[in-house]
């Protein structure tokens, strides 16, 4: 009686490749051609519970055995060999992607090496991973790994091995060294994705690394690399991570960009973002500042007025501070600085355009080309108006016309003015405020000792208190006058150089010394009393409020000459005149011209009435010279 036939297993692999293995063992005398072949629909059993061929225990067969012919004798093989060539000839999909790939560089770009890693589509791998002193070349073969792919189809690498865990131990282990596993999304679940690491692992929507539910789900079916974050044995419970390794990269890329960069470097960069103050630029994967003062020569309100977001620039590094990891670049280093040519350009004189740029409380800066601001000092800003801010005469923005007062090219400064290019209001001053001059304008400013007066725009003159009034002592210019009140005045006097013009207003008030003046003219005899006699001159009152001087001792010496007398006087007049009829004689020689008792030089004397001849009159200065006749 032979042995019983029956059938062991049908052997089902987890993964893509589902096959099925029927195995028959027989009694290699016996075989039972009856035995029906089993259903490959029929559950599989997994690797670790397939049990040795000698612990099996066979069922009751069902009919008598029988006998094989010699011909159907299988040789006698153990399960455990003929399942070992079945794993051979059959290797895992996981297990292939888990040992990665060797990649062959075709070609490198600014900031990416392309690779051919066998499939329709190149993959594409940061050149960051590489040493910076030993870039690939094209034919090099790298070990690559594939994390994914790009918006534009190609893969995503990495480089090096990235191994698949096969039991809990190992999944243990990766936890412990926080080291990076592959996975395959198998779906989208409620908060995150569902991901096969060797068992079923979750992970968060906040740490897949997308932005959204549609990026999600292009994950599901794709092998990723991720980080275990936690892991209970007893209960089956892990939680992975994938943005944690993103995250990492980008910081090492940083770093290690960082390190490679240096003062004076040339790089290209791209507008991240833009702010009130400057622009961030992504420079190869750093970070850096470009301040809005780095961004031109000309001056810049806002970074958004010239840049974008997205925007392709070149720039310089200026600055790179290595404790807080801050890279600074400019955009204007990269061309001439515009006061290397103002020396020979520009000098002092000529006539220049600018727009104002800034406002300060002592004057305004005025651009006049880009690069190149010049200062108005708030004194150059007006002939006549006192400027108290040079927002009272400018505003930013507004275009105005200048005059070089001075360059001085080493410390990068220009004075310009204003008021010298409306013309020089005193230029022809001279002529046109001549002393005698009656003017009118109005008021400007008083002040203790005075008032100013607007003769014109950008001329002032100032009226001297004691010249407001003949009538009355004036204490203060208000008592009688106000700002902006209109009045009229006489030139006293003039100085172009000093620019100061002396005005009066009581010179135009008629006053008995004008009707005197009026009344006479150079060469008239007249009658006068001495009021005093100090050594080769005298003050003499021709009539009330009439004030002459005479030159005694040139008199003198002439009439001793025609007379023919020596260095004695004569005699003094025996006529004595009653000084109590004063006014009324002298007021009836002065209508009649009747001549008075003739005076002896030497015997002058304060009181005494005595003839002169007036030598000259003064009408602008209301003066009168006399002579003794």
């Amino acid at each position: 009686m032979g042995l019983p036939i029956w059938p062991l297993a049908v052997l089902s692999y987890a993964g893509s490749h589902c096959q099925g293995l029927l195995l028959f063992m027989s009694n290699p005398e016996t075989t039972n051609p009856n035995m029906s072949e089993p259903s490959m629909s029929e559950p599989s059993t997994p690797e670790s519970t397939i049990p040795e061929l000698s612990t099996l225990n066979p069922p009751a067969p069902a009919s008598p055995p029988v006998e094989p012919s010699p011909s159907e004798s299988l040789p006698v093989e153990s399960f455990k060999d003929i399942f070992s060539k079945y794993e051979k000839s059959h290797p895992r999909k996981r297990e292939a992607g888990a040992q990665g790939r060797e990649g062959t560089v075709i070609t490198l770009t600014a900031d990416s090496v392309v690779l051919d890693i066998g499939y329709k589509t190149e993959g594409v791998l940061p050149l960051t991973a590489f040493p910076a002193d030993k870039p690939p070349k094209p034919g090099d073969k790298v070990q690559v790994t594939v994390k994914g792919r790009d918006p534009e189809g190609y893969y995503e690498l990495t480089r090096g091995k990235v191994e698949r865990p096969t039991d809990w131990a190992s999944l243990e282990k990766a936890f412990a060294e926080k080291s990076i596993i592959v996975g395959t999304v198998t779906g989208v679940v409620k908060g995150g994705l569902s991901v096969d690491i060797g068992v079923r692992a979750f992970m968060p929507a906040s740490r897949t690394g997308t932005k959204d539910a549609s990026e999600m789900e292009k994950l599901v079916e794709q092998e990723i690399r991720c980080r275990i974050t936690k892991i209970d044995v007893d209960d089956e419970d892990v939680v992975v991570d994938r943005r944690a390794i993103a995250e990492d990269e980008e910081r090492a890329g940083k770093e290690r960009r960082f390190s490679e960069l240096k003062e004076g470097d040339t790089v290209q960069g791209v507008v991240r973002s833009l702010t009130d103050y400057g622009a961030f630029v992504e420079i190869g994967g750093a970070d850096a500042l470009l301040h809005v003062g780095e961004i031109s020569w000309h001056r810049v309100n806002k970074p958004a007025d010239v840049l974008s977001v997205g925007q392709q620039i070149e720039a310089k590094i200026i600055k790179i501070d290595p404790d807080k990891h801050r890279i600074a670049i400019s955009m204007k280093q990269m061309q001439p600085h515009p006061w290397d040519a103002v020396a020979g350009k520009y000098t002092a004189g000529e006539r220049v355009r600018g727009t104002v740029t800034r406002l300060m409380d002592f004057g305004a800066f005025v651009e006049i080309e880009p690069g190149i601001e010049g200062l108005i000092h708030i004194s150059e800003m007006s002939w006549g108006k006192r400027v108290r801010t040079a927002s009272d005469v400018v505003k930013v923005g507004e275009t105005v016309e200048a005059v070089i007062l001075g360059v001085q090219a080493p410390e990068r400064r220009i004075s310009l003015g204003l008021k010298q290019a409306l013309g020089d209001p005193w230029v022809g001053a001279a002529e046109k405020f001549a002393p005698g001059t009656v003017i009118e304008g109005p008021v400007t400013n008083l002040t203790k000792f005075g008032a100013f007066v607007q003769l014109t725009e950008g001329v002032e003159g100032m009226i001297h208190v004691s010249e407001i009034s003949a009538e009355k002592r004036i204490n203060h210019p208000q008592e009688v006058l106000r700002q902006g009140q209109v009045v009229k005045a006489q030139v006293l006097a003039l100085d172009v150089e000093k620019r100061n013009i002396r005005l009066s207003m009581k010179q135009l008030v008629p006053t008995r010394l004008d009707e005197y003046l009026a009344e006479h003219k150079e060469g008239d005899l007249v009658t006068g009393r001495l009021t005093e006699v100090s050594g080769a001159n005298a003050r003499v009152e021709l009539g009330e409020g009439v004030r002459a001087t005479c030159r005694i001792v040139e008199r003198t010496a002439e009439r001793a000459a025609k007379e023919g007398k020596g260095a004695e006087a004569a005699s003094s007049s025996s006529s004595k005149p009653d000084l109590s009829s004063l006014g009324s004689m002298l007021q009836t020689r002065w209508k009649s011209g009747a001549p008075a008792a003739e005076a002896k030089p030497d015997s002058l004397r304060a009181g005494q009435i005595c003839k002169f001849r007036i030598v000259k009159l003064d009408l602008a200065a209301k003066k009168i010279e006399l002579e003794l006749e």
